[in-house]
């Protein structure tokens, strides 16, 4: 939960602005407001709200793989006491996203990117070390990640089909064959960071922040964007919504039916994350869920019917710490 915002402070028109930026990220106020009805005002002031108070950030992100990089996922077991201030040093760093502690507290899951440019494998992988505060460390590298850019959100749709068919945009493939069309460039890099900060920053937000011009920053995006090298995902405090029941999923699928188990929970909005990995797990995945029951249903009831998998491991997460770029204020 986001101290301070609460289910009872999030009405039916933010329920609605939250799953229109998950259909169209980047879509225009005006654009909202006439899928959605109340004024272009109304929707951009409620958005700022729901931003400052942590609820939902639009983020851009890279495709590490179409840039022929390395993403990984570490788990950190530490010593009682250490995990909060491990976990927030670890959050400030710009390579780190989604730092959660998790299974009573003891232990803390993060993903690692390499955010330079020219840089394969993450620097800090090299910098995390065992020691007085961390008892033992695991990496594992994503082999391939099942869903890139904004997934459903989890819960039922408060938008009509109409309103789902007009702000939908038409889905990219997610998987290339071929390499991308473009290069990323050391200029490119104010571009890509500014887009990290807020993916829903304008144009001319964009020209100032890159001394590029505007027509320039809107061509490069989209040629970013159309090469699967750039996409939007949405950052959301679930917890705002009423989604308290959260869990990292360590499977063991067979290798024959890797890519179909992957694939069959990439498509569930309860299911935000899932990439294969190296390791003593194939599968990583992480489960959204209003409540523990809801969680063992999802787990014995939908997960069962699928073929192949072999063994899950379930860590609780307690606090995420930091989203991809969101970091969580501290707990009172």
């Amino acid at each position: 939960m986001v101290k301070g915002v609460g289910t009872d402070t999030i009405d039916l028109l933010d329920r609605k602005i939250i799953q229109a930026l998950y259909l169209d990220p980047r879509g225009s106020f005006s654009r909202l407001s006439e899928v959605l009805g109340p004024s272009e005002q109304t929707i951009a002031r409620r958005y700022r709200r729901l931003v400052h108070s942590r609820v939902v950030r639009v983020v851009g992100e890279l495709n590490s793989q179409r840039l022929g990089r390395s993403d990984w996922a570490v788990r950190i077991r530490c010593a009682p006491g250490s995990a909060t201030a491990v976990a927030t040093r670890l959050a400030e760093h710009p390579d780190t996203a989604w730092v959660q502690l998790v299974s009573g507290g003891v232990e803390i899951f993060s993903t690692i990117s390499a955010r330079g440019h020219g840089a394969r494998t993450p620097l800090l992988l090299s910098q995390l070390s065992v020691g007085r505060h961390v008892l033992a460390l695991e990496a594992y590298c994503l082999l391939h990640v099942f869903s890139v850019g904004a997934s459903p959100p989890p819960g039922p749709s408060h938008l009509s089909p109409e309103e789902i068919d007009r702000l939908s945009a038409p889905r990219r493939e997610t998987t290339w064959t071929d390499p991308p069309n473009v290069d990323l460039q050391d200029t490119d890099w104010p571009l890509v960071q500014a887009l990290a900060e807020d993916g829903r920053a304008s144009y001319r937000q964009l020209a100032m922040r890159t001394h590029w011009h505007e027509s320039t920053v809107r061509r490069r995006v989209e040629e970013l964007v159309d090469s699967g090298v750039l996409s939007f995902d949405v950052d959301l405090a679930s917890g705002a919504l009423g989604f308290n029941s959260r869990a990292l999923l360590w499977i063991s699928v067979a290798p024959s039916e890797l890519t179909a188990v992957g694939r069959a929970l990439a498509a569930r909005p309860e299911v935000p994350f899932v990439a294969a990995t190296t390791g003593s797990t194939n599968l990583v995945a992480v489960l959204v869920c209003r409540d523990d029951r809801e969680l063992f249903e999802f787990i014995t009831g939908e997960m069962a019917t699928l073929d192949g998998l072999a063994h899950i491991e379930t860590a609780p997460v307690m606090r995420a710490v930091k989203m991809h770029v969101t970091i969580a204020p501290p707990e009172p």
